[in-house]
């Protein structure tokens, strides 16, 4: 196994000796290159996320919903999107 900042690359035979480990990675961020004979043949790379537009959420609220959207929601939205970046 060759590792790198967020890729590594792994033979057939180690994929095959250790999946649940290796879908692991994958699903921690580390991109996973598969190589048969020293040639890379396969990437596996983690999925990306659903996402839903706000409206779309909002639309799936009941008709008699209460929820209700105070004025700092988009500061604390914005907010958390600068805390993942």
């Amino acid at each position: 196994m060759i590792e790198d900042m967020a890729q590594v690359l792994i033979s057939e035979a180690e994929l095959a000796r250790d999946i649940a480990s290796v879908l692991d990675r994958v699903q921690s961020g580390t991109e996973i290159v598969i190589e048969r004979n020293a040639q890379p043949i396969a990437v596996l790379r983690p999925a990306d996320p659903s996402r839903r537009k706000l409206s779309e959420i909002a639309a799936l609220l009941a008709e008699n919903s209460t929820a209700t959207i105070d004025p700092d929601f988009a500061a604390d939205v914005q907010a958390f999107v600068d805390r993942q970046r």
